[in-house]
């Protein structure tokens, strides 16, 4: 069975309805012969990565960049996944209150060191999430579990 791993930041309720629309989509109805695997990012270890085939990355934008606790989990799992998980899928979503570009390029950099392959275009938001972007934020998540899928 292929295994989607969700590692989220969510400290506030607008990151908690993305997070909760991103797991309701890869864990749709539809999807089948793919375990869901979420971790929060202080607690996503190299080992989850590891044992992943895919990944979903979910952080708020926090002073021009993504959190603390995303960062710490790639300062984390860099080196001991960098040759192992190169050229796996992921997709990745941000929230910020005015502005997501900071965020969204350090995601890339860091992504692209590691030969992670972008499955999926990102969500961003800014601002309280509309309907258009929990539907996105679903469609996000079935992507990318969907491509694993047999």
């Amino acid at each position: 069975m292929a295994t989607l791993l969700i590692v989220h930041h969510t400290p506030s309720p607008n990151c908690q309805a993305m997070f909760e629309a991103v797991l309701s989509g890869a864990t749709a109805p539809e999807i089948e012969g793919v375990a869901v695997v979420r971790r929060p990012a202080l607690s996503a270890t190299a080992t989850d990565v590891l044992d992943a085939d895919a990944f979903l990355l979910g952080t708020p934008a926090n002073l021009g960049y993504m959190s603390g606790a995303l960062k710490h989990f790639f300062d984390q799992v860099y080196y001991p996944c960098l040759d192992a998980t190169r050229g796996r899928p992921f997709g990745y979503y941000v929230h910020g209150g005015n502005d997501v570009t900071g965020a969204v390029r350090s995601i890339e950099s860091v992504t692209t060191g590691l030969g992670w392959r972008r499955a999926a275009e990102a969500v961003t938001v800014t601002g309280e999430p509309a309907k258009a972007d929990i539907e996105a934020c679903w469609e996000l998540g079935a992507t990318v579990a969907a491509g694993l899928m047999g």
